[in-house]
């Protein structure tokens, strides 16, 4: 996989062709994804804002996701990520949105979900996409895997979008 400061350039060039901007809801990375986008200069051109909604009360105070949606399905599930991308697009001026919620260790998992458990969610015009990953390593890699992936994600939905 290319490296996130590729990813987020490729992003960038993809979002600013098609005048467009993108938003992030992440949880377990704590704004590392929107850190990575705003790393480079002229990011203000395609990036419009990035909410951190590490706790369920932003989640839903910030996103808008319903706290019985987190209270049925969990934090770390596939509706709540959906509906954190929903809600990112919703509360931004954004075409484009990401989401992440996972278990980035070393506590926190369980058998259901364990250590390592992300949820995806990528608000698109053509629709809401989501995928469950598990990765290995300690908090860090967890971390770093997820801010990866989720560019990448949002990069391929972009790039195929007619």
């Amino acid at each position: 996989m290319a490296t996130v400061d590729t990813l987020v350039r490729q992003l960038a060039d993809a979002l600013k062709a098609r005048g467009q901007m993108m938003a992030t809801a992440e949880s377990c990375t704590g704004g590392l994804i929107a850190g990575a986008c705003t790393e480079i200069s002229g990011s203000s051109d395609w990036f419009e804002r990035g909410f951190v909604t590490y706790s369920n009360d932003a989640k839903s105070e910030l996103l808008g996701v319903p706290a019985a949606l987190i209270h049925d399905h969990g934090a770390v599930s596939e509706a709540v990520a959906r509906a954190m991308a929903t809600g990112a697009v919703a509360n931004a001026h954004a075409h484009w949105s990401l989401a992440v919620t996972g278990i980035a260790g070393p506590t926190g998992g369980s058998a259901d979900k364990p250590v390592g458990t992300v949820w995806f969610g990528w608000a698109t015009p053509q629709g809401v996409y989501t995928e469950h990953q598990r990765f290995d390593g300690d908090r860090a890699a967890v971390r770093q895997a997820t801010v990866a992936h989720a560019l990448a994600g949002l990069l391929q939905r972009i790039v195929s979008a007619h």
